[in-house]
Formats: structure tokens, sequence, C-alpha cells
């Protein structure tokens, strides 16, 4: 049966092996388990229900992937797009997580029937690929900015904005070790290295105060529990913002679409690539069945109740180790299922504990910049300026929109990226200056 499902044998690999890649890419994105709530909850949502969440989503969605195209890719909620969900659309636009979780399956709904239609193909080339790696480097300094305001190293300024935290304080002085050790164990290319940082940073919260009488971390009641109920989370969609404030809502559900778009996509290339599946054209196998999962998967983490469920680059780990196909994904899916009973220890992980996490992640998405041709003045300026806005503004789509107005301003008063814009390009730009127009249009 493993046999005709996955054609194990056929794509050179055994059922051994795909089990030890499967343990090797959860050991590499099970820091998703820690992170994810502990974002998603600073937007008022409830943090054991969560963790139930985050395990349930990247379990079904690694099975669609594994059963649809066969491919040893698994999915749970991206980083980046949890950050833009807490952070810029209910902290930042004040929009309540409910509503945010309606434009998530607005934006999974989309996502499939853009890529049932065909229309893909146009929204892919409408951005410029210097736009698409500032995109993702400026998400990448966005959550490491998060991390750092987490952590408490920097913290608000009367004079200056912002500031550096007392790096005597026993919490903030951990946090800052704890990046250290978090940059050492990846630039060691020490398996799990995230995981393995939240751990020692959380056993050494036992033994520093809290600054309450306390320490920073404590052992919980129970080590093994059933897992929290998703009744606070489930189905709890509301439109309501949707319907009341299309232009407010119409670039949030664009920027959620093409985050989507451009990290399942990069994903599938670099992990297919490095697996050797690509055919002798550079085609990635079954992309319409795996982007057709992925889809699905952004609407089904929408009904249960957490932000956009994205393919993991973090794969890449399990292919290292010999995965080939989808029976990597579902050895993946059977580890979060059983993570899920162990909540009580994942719930008493301190924050201080996550926040390096966050910055060391910011610095692997920023290795995009080397995309860029900085040397092209009307490539940089959209690029850069995408890059301050987005922690600058606190808003991802902020930054999104200034970069591909200017992309599009430049490229026509100078005339030298005319290549680049195409008119659904301007048409998204246009998007984006009614959005910031909006104050003007309420009066």
């Amino acid at each position: 049966m493993i046999e005709r499902w996955f054609k194990v044998r056929q794509q050179g690999s055994t059922p051994g092996r795909e089990v030890v890649a499967g343990l090797t890419t959860f050991a590499a994105m099970a820091y998703i388990l820690v992170v994810n709530p502990a974002i998603l909850a600073d937007a008022g949502m409830p943090r054991a229900a969560l963790v139930t969440a985050t395990a349930l989503g990247a379990a079904v969605a690694t099975l669609l992937m594994a059963f649809l195209a066969n491919l040893p890719l698994a999915l749970a909620p991206g980083m980046g797009i949890n950050a833009f969900f807490a952070y810029a659309v209910c902290l930042g636009m004040g929009v309540p997580w409910q509503s945010a979780l309606a434009l998530v399956f607005i934006n999974g709904v989309i996502f499939l029937l853009l890529f049932v239609s065909g229309v893909r193909e146009r929204i892919v080339h409408a951005i410029p690929a210097s736009l698409k790696a500032a995109i993702c480097a400026g998400i990448g300094l966005f959550i490491a900015f998060i991390g750092l305001k987490n952590g408490g190293m920097v913290v608000a300024h009367p004079a200056t904005l912002v500031g550096l935290g007392d790096l005597t304080s026993p919490p903030v002085a951990l946090f800052s070790g704890g990046i250290l050790v978090t940059c050492i164990l990846v630039a060691r290319r020490t398996p799990a290295a995230i995981l393995c940082a939240i751990a020692l940073i959380s056993l050494a919260g036992f033994f520093v105060p809290d600054g309450a009488g306390g320490r920073i971390t404590r052992l919980p009641e129970t080590a093994l529990a059933m897992p929290a109920s998703l009744e606070p989370l489930f189905f709890k969609l509301d439109f309501g913002f949707v319907v009341r404030e299309p232009l407010r809502a119409l670039p949030v559900i664009l920027t959620l679409l093409l985050v989507d778009m451009f990290d399942n996509l990069g994903t599938l290339i670099g992990v297919t690539k490095r697996a050797g599946l690509m055919d002798a054209d550079g085609r990635v196998p079954n992309l319409s069945r795996a982007l057709t999962a992925d889809s699905l998967a952004a609407i089904f983490s929408s009904l249960i109740g957490t932000s956009t469920v994205v393919s993991y680059i973090e794969s890449a780990a399990g292919v290292q180790a010999g995965g080939r196909t989808g029976l990597t994904g579902v050895t993946v899916a059977a580890l979060f299922l059983l993570s899920l009973f162990f909540a009580p220890l994942i719930l008493a992980i301190p924050g201080v504990a996550v926040a390096p996490a966050l910055v060391v992640v910011g610095i692997l998405m920023f290795e995009s910049v080397t995309e860029i041709d900085l040397t092209r003045f009307e490539i940089a300026a959209p690029a850069v300026l995408t890059l301050l806005a987005m922690p600058v503004t606190f808003s991802i789509s902020t930054g999104m929109g200034i970069g591909l107005i200017a992309a599009v301003a430049i490229g026509l008063g100078s005339g030298r990226s005319r290549e680049n814009l195409k008119p659904f390009t301007i048409g998204l730009a246009g998007v984006f200056v009614l959005h910031f127009l909006e104050p003007l249009f309420l009066g």
C-alpha cells in the first residue's frame, strides 16, 4: 500500500529513510508549536487553543500535500504571515482576530480559484523579482524587530522613538544570551537548532529571577494532558469587517495572497530542486496539486482558528536526510498530532525563550536581500523603501504598498524599468494608493 500510494522505491528511497526524513523535518520546524501561539496570543487569541490549532493545522495540511502531490513537504502556520496577522492587522489596524480569520479564509478561497483558473501566472509575474526579494527580507526585519521588542532589548524612548533596554535586567540578559546561543547553533548547522536553543534558554530560565520574586521558567502541573479544546477558535470567522470597510480589507487580503503565493512557490522550487525531483526543464512535479493543497490548507487554517498555513522551507532538512515522497510528510503529520498531548510543556516555555527564535528566523529570511541588484538605483530604491517601511511603520502591507508605488512611479518616470511594469503591476500599485488615500475619501 505504501509503494502504491507514494512510489517510494521508484523515487530511489526506502520507507525507513522516509521516516527518518520526517523526524528530521519535524525537529527542524517544531518550534512553530511554541512560536505561533505566542505571536497570535498577542492579538488576544487564547494561547492553549492556539497550540491545538497549530498542531492540527500543520498535520492536516501536511497530509493534504502528501496524498495530493506526493512531495516531501511539510506545512504549518507561516512565520511572517502570523506576525502580519497579529501585529499589523489585529493590533496595528485594530481589526478583531475573528475578522482577521475571515480575511484568511477569503485569501484561501481566492488562492484556490486563481490556481484553478490559471490567473496565477499574471499575479506571479506582476511583482518585480527585486520586490519579491525585498518583501521577504523586509518581513525578516519586521520579525527580528518584534523579537527584539518582546525580549526587552528594544524599548520605547520619548526622544528617539526607540532605545536600548536594560541589559542588566535578568530577563533581558537571558534573552540577549539566547540570541547568541541560537545564532551559534544555527551557524554550526546543529540539527533542530532553533528548537534546541528554545529548550536551552527555557532550562536556564529555571535559575534566572523574573523580577517578581519567582523564576522566569516554571514547571507545569503536568507534562501530559488532553489537547485543549478548539471551541474558542473553531468557526469564529466574522465577515463584518469586509462588508463594512472593503477599502481597508482589500490591501490586507492582497498582502496575504501574495505572501502566501510567493512563500509557497519559493519553497516548492527550493525543496524540490534540492531533492532532485525537478524535471529536465526545471518544472516542479505535481505543481498544480501542490498549490491546490496549499490553498485548501489556507482555507482550513482559518476555520480552525490560526493564520495561514504554508509550505515550510525547513522541509529541506528532511530532504537532506533522504526524504523524496509524501511518506516523509505523513511522518511529520503523525508527530504533530502526537505533540497535541504535550501542550502543558509547550505553554510553560517563557516568552524570552521564544523571542530569540524570532530574531534568528528574521535573519534567515533576510537572506533574500542578496537577490536585489543594489547597483541599479531604479531597482534599489523601491526595494530599500520596502525594507525600511515594514519595521518602521510596523506594517508589512504598508511596506509592500510603498515599494510597489515607488517601483511604478520610478519606472514610469525614468523609463528604465518598464520591462517590469506590466499593467497588472500598475493595478496593484493603484490598490495601495487608494488604501493610503482612504482617510481623504472618508473625509
